[in-house]
């Protein structure tokens, strides 16, 4: 029987929730929903009831334990150059057939500048030992893509969504600190750690917004509940483990006609070499971001250096904050050499799957040899670019 609790983020309980279990609830926690509780000063029991009326009417697209992908497989954000006749269905396998592929999406720009015949963005991640051009090279053939370019993140400087917590922050808004800097080194794991890793980032179920979520995904691992959080404490501790989060259906309208947001920017900047970490950190101190890091466009993208990515209901507003950002870049004394919008349509984002025992079964379902799949001798994401 369908819920009668109200499901809709303007549900002023559910803002107050949704204002901490999108970003706030950072690594592995044994109980996340004592901790929403906590920080939302709320009954823990109405913090399960409201994110399972939420999950159940698509409001809450996923409530999952994320990963720092980053540090498990090589990533990269992959811009496609597609025939438009070939756009629609390259889309389409990207999202639902390819399971490596992450965010994907349709982007254009306001004028046709470098770069806008790559219309088709997404970002990718290939498990340990495994090749990202051999791996695009492939998808580029089932899909019929005429070019791509792999641009993996150097250094990250703001990862966190937030989309309730940010409606109606006004533009300039920022951090008195310079952005963090996140390195983007691969963690090994163990077997152990594997075995724990794959129930644990699976998304969880309406029934399993409860007490003691992890304890049945400890009996799927073959672990006893204690090990299991240790593990996952272990992993949290060596920079493995994100943040727990309940993610908004931010791109399409609620069954009531809400959006989250309506506008998708991905903002590229190019700044001087040398200049991209100190520039990266002042980007990333605006809480109106994302997602802040260092990739290098290379001359698709008129060598821009400094990516980043914004939401909003109003496109003007959208580009205030942009104004904002290039206003405080030009007071800290960092030149911008060229800037570009990349605006988000039509979108999927689902979790990158990074297990090497998935991807060798992904070869084989579309006939490709794993062993052919493999990175030659010194190749990395970077020279992949």
């Amino acid at each position: 029987m369908p819920s009668v609790l109200p499901t809709e983020i303007t549900d002023p309980i559910n803002a107050r929730i949704l204002a901490v279990s999108e970003d706030r609830i950072a690594g592995f926690l044994e109980d996340p929903f004592a901790e929403i509780a906590r920080l939302a000063e709320l009954p823990v029991e109405t913090v399960h009831e409201r994110i399972r009326a939420m999950l159940e009417a698509r409001t809450v697209r996923r409530v999952r334990q994320t990963l720092m992908a980053t540090n498990l497989a090589p990533g990269a954000l992959v811009a496609w150059k597609v025939p438009a006749e070939k756009l629609d269905a390259a889309f389409e396998y990207m999202s639902k057939e390819d399971p490596f592929s992450g965010h994907v999406v349709i982007r254009s720009t306001d004028s046709e500048t470098t770069g806008s015949v790559y219309r088709l963005w997404t970002t990718l991640k290939v498990p340990v030992g495994y090749s990202m051009r051999k791996h695009c090279a492939a998808l580029a053939r089932i899909v019929g893509a005429e070019a791509f370019r792999i641009m993996p993140a150097k250094r990250l400087f703001a990862l966190g969504v937030g989309h309730v917590r940010r409606k109606g922050m006004e533009p300039g808004a920022r951090t008195d600190e310079p952005g963090r800097v996140l390195d983007t080194r691969i963690v090994e794991l163990s077997p152990l750690d594997w075995r724990v890793l794959v129930p644990l980032k699976r998304e969880l179920a309406p029934d399993e917004i409860g007490p003691e979520p992890w304890r049945a995904r400890a009996a799927e691992a073959g672990v006893s509940y204690e090990e299991f959080l240790r593990v996952a404490e272990s992993l949290a501790s060596r920079g493995v483990i994100g943040r727990f989060s309940t993610f908004l259906e931010h791109v399409k309208p609620s069954g009531a006609g809400t959006r989250v947001t309506r506008y998708n920017a991905l903002f590229h900047w190019r700044v001087p070499p040398g200049r991209e970490i100190e520039a990266g950190q002042e980007v990333g101190r605006h809480h109106i971001l994302t997602h802040a890091y260092w990739r290098e466009g290379g001359d698709e993208f008129a060598h821009v250096n400094i990516m980043a990515v914004a939401h909003g209901t109003e496109k003007a507003t959208v580009l205030a904050h942009k104004a904002a950002i290039d206003e405080h870049l030009a007071e800290a004394g960092i030149p911008v050499l060229y800037t570009n919008v990349f605006w988000g349509g039509r979108s999927e984002i689902k979790p990158s799957e990074i297990a090497p025992a998935e991807y060798d079964a992904w070869c084989r379902r579309v006939g490709l040899d794993p062993a052919a799949m493999r990175a030659e001798p010194g190749e990395t994401s970077e020279s992949a670019a």
